[in-house]
């Protein structure tokens, strides 16, 4: 199989604006198309996120590996440690796995192509200069005139299943 770049899409917005909804939403559909997707997920609620304790892979950490990785039955867990990872270590780590497309949640001023959850005409005054974004999805109507479409949650899974189509044959998806 030929190693390719896999297509980056961010989707983001605040706190209950519906990104987990909306992420899982995308998968399935890619996933119903057989595409090899890979997720990372910003941890904003403050501190780390959870892990199993007192399983040999977190006593491996806590004893001073920066890396544990375990298998069983085809289930890979890596569990790594150390004080930040940017956006691009997490990156290349997916890719070594050979994703088709890569969908982050959150991460909003990343530099990557970008889908942008709206609550209401506060959310939009607060996040229209965020960069690259693609289309804004609000959960009600809004009467106001960006320079990129909105749409409702319905309409826009479509057309962004299928933009990652086009990117995907194009073979334009540099990270």
């Amino acid at each position: 199989m030929a190693v390719v770049d896999p297509v980056i899409v961010q989707v983001v917005g605040f706190q209950n604006s519906g990104k987990t909804t909306f992420v899982k939403k995308l998968l399935q559909e890619l996933s119903n198309q057989n595409i090899f997707v890979a997720t990372i997920k910003h941890h904003g609620h403050g501190g780390k996120p959870d892990v199993v304790e007192k399983k040999d892979s977190s006593e491996h950490i806590q004893s001073g590996a920066f890396a544990s990785l375990v298998e069983g039955e085809g289930r890979l867990l890596i569990q790594v440690e150390k004080d930040e990872w940017n956006i691009q270590e997490q990156i290349h780590i997916l890719c070594s796995m050979n994703p088709e497309v890569i969908v982050i949640e959150g991460h909003k001023n990343e530099r990557f192509r970008k889908i942008v959850l709206l609550r209401n005409k506060e959310d939009f005054d607060a996040l229209k200069s965020l960069e690259n974004v693609m289309a804004f999805v609000s959960q009600e109507p809004l009467h106001i005139n960006p320079n990129v479409p909105i749409w409702n949650e319905n309409d826009i899974m479509t057309w962004l299943v299928q933009y990652i189509n086009e990117q995907r044959n194009q073979g334009n998806c540099k990270v």
